[in-house]
């Protein structure tokens, strides 16, 4: 799918199909045919005409949310006509939702149908009789910014057999040629040498050598340093701990934190933002076999603290504990550090399928995540520490347990096993996002497609364009 910006009067620009946004029916040219047929002013309520050469969508509020949403359904409609060409009006419309709801919206995964669909050569054009620089600055951002959500679509949605360690570091340095940023890949004897066993043992028993990736975007006079820490399970099984038969399916989403780094990190090169950017990847895939990691076990991370297991499907937790200990070793005079990951069901549970689940010490930088990741269209809210449930991932034989002593506030029992592996000079700068809930979902929703949404690309870069 094409999307053009068009610098010229709607009715002077030639298409097979005007596409028009609805939110009110009395104003519109079409309003008797629209009634007798059912139309309302509702999210993803479609009507194609094609006698008239006519999409109408509706569109429930003008906000970025409902424009991306209205316009994905649309063009979903458009996808399924033979039209080549579409056009609509931009008008007082939000140029960034339309470009970024008719490119995420239009997204297929068919790599793995042996009969593909016929690719047609479809385009969208948005059209004004003037464009502004600022508005072409949006229109270019908006193309770089999906194309990296939909690369980080791709990434989760590849099966565990396509997709294991070795491939994703392939992938980090591939991506790293084409934006011409750095990438080094550690391997399991780096891992041993620098004491980076709480990683090390999750990987153990596959066939597959665990990877530390490491990417650095360092453009000259950089405002701001900023680490984003990614959790890369290319497959989960839960290990001995073996998750039930139903819950093993989409464990390949486990890679959505590492993945959604590789497409913020592709993004960032390409938008020339004035912030050095790290992204750290743990790419590991947790299976069983002789060689596995088991409960009871203490496993020792980087920064010397002792680690109880009781759980080894809590695994994320162990490869995000090392990979943060790396990422303070290894980077100096860093201003924020954020770690992704889809952690845990229970924030599923708390905040729905759909949202971010945001935690950290410092009340006013998760306040500002939470704002821009709102502002990007990903929804996300906070979730607060506290000292009881700090409590409750004490160990009575180590200096902390990976899982607590509580059924109850697993995400955020979770993100404070993670604060322990945070230094103190950094408590206020680092911020985990558990992404468990948008990362994978298996149904569509607005102008996401079944499957990877590619969740916390867009939010990042709104709050790393805010530096």
């Amino acid at each position: 799918m094409k999307v053009n910006l068009i610098e010229n009067d709607f009715k002077n620009v030639e298409s097979d199909i005007e596409i028009f946004i609805v939110d009110d029916l009395e104003n519109c040219e079409d309003k008797d045919i629209l009634e007798n047929i059912g139309f309302e002013e509702k999210d993803e309520t479609v009507a194609l005409l094609p006698e008239i050469g006519r999409i109408y969508v509706g569109c429930e509020n003008q906000d970025y949310e409902s424009i991306a949403i209205a316009i994905a359904a649309a063009i979903k409609k458009f996808n399924d006509t033979k039209f080549e060409t579409a056009k609509i009006e931009l008008n007082d419309l939000d140029l960034k939702a339309l470009v970024e709801g008719a490119l995420l919206g239009s997204y297929e995964f068919d790599e793995y149908k042996s009969k593909k669909k016929k690719k047609k050569k479809q385009e969208l054009n948005i059209c004004s009789s003037k464009f502004t620089s600022e508005m072409k600055e949006i229109y270019e951002e908006s193309k770089i910014i999906s194309k990296a959500v939909n690369k980080t679509r791709d990434i989760v949605n590849t099966p565990p057999a396509d997709f294991y360690p070795k491939i994703m570091a392939k992938t980090a340095k591939k991506m790293a040629k084409e934006a011409q940023i750095e990438c080094v890949v550690h391997g399991e004897e780096y891992l041993k040498k620098n004491s980076m066993n709480a990683m090390l043992s999750v990987g153990r028993a596959s066939t597959h050598e665990s990877k530390l990736i490491h990417l650095s975007y360092k453009p000259e006079n950089a405002k701001k340093k900023v680490v984003l820490v990614g959790k890369g399970l290319t497959y989960d099984s839960g290990g001995l701990s073996l998750k039930p038969a139903d819950y093993m399916v989409t464990m390949k989403s486990d890679k959505s934190g590492g993945s959604a780094v590789l497409g913020i990190l592709s993004a960032v090169a390409k938008l020339k933002l004035p912030v050095e950017v790290h992204g750290i990847i743990g790419a590991v895939e947790n299976m069983i076999g002789g060689d596995a990691y088991k409960p009871d076990d203490v496993l020792k991370a980087k920064n010397g603290k002792t680690i109880e297991v009781r759980n080894t499907d809590a695994e994320g937790r162990l490869v995000l504990a090392d990979c943060l200990c790396y990422a303070q070793d290894e980077i100096e005079d860093i201003d924020y550090i954020f770690d992704f990951a889809t952690l845990t069901g229970a924030c599923v549970v708390g905040v729905g399928e759909y949202t971010i689940g945001i935690m950290g010490n410092d009340t006013v930088l998760k306040r500002e995540v939470v704002s821009n990741s709102l502002q990007s269209g990903e929804y996300a809210t906070t979730l607060p520490f506290n000292r009881f449930l700090r409590k409750t991932i004490k160990s009575e034989i180590a200096d902390i347990c990976n899982i607590a002593n509580t059924r109850y506030g697993g995400a955020i029992t979770a993100g404070l096993f993670l604060d322990n592996f945070i230094y103190e000079e950094n408590k206020d700068k680092w911020v985990h996002w558990d992404i468990a809930g948008p990362a994978f979902v298996e149904k569509a929703w607005g102008y996401n497609p079944h499957g990877a949404s590619g969740a916390g690309v867009r939010a990042t870069l709104q709050f790393l364009k805010t530096l």
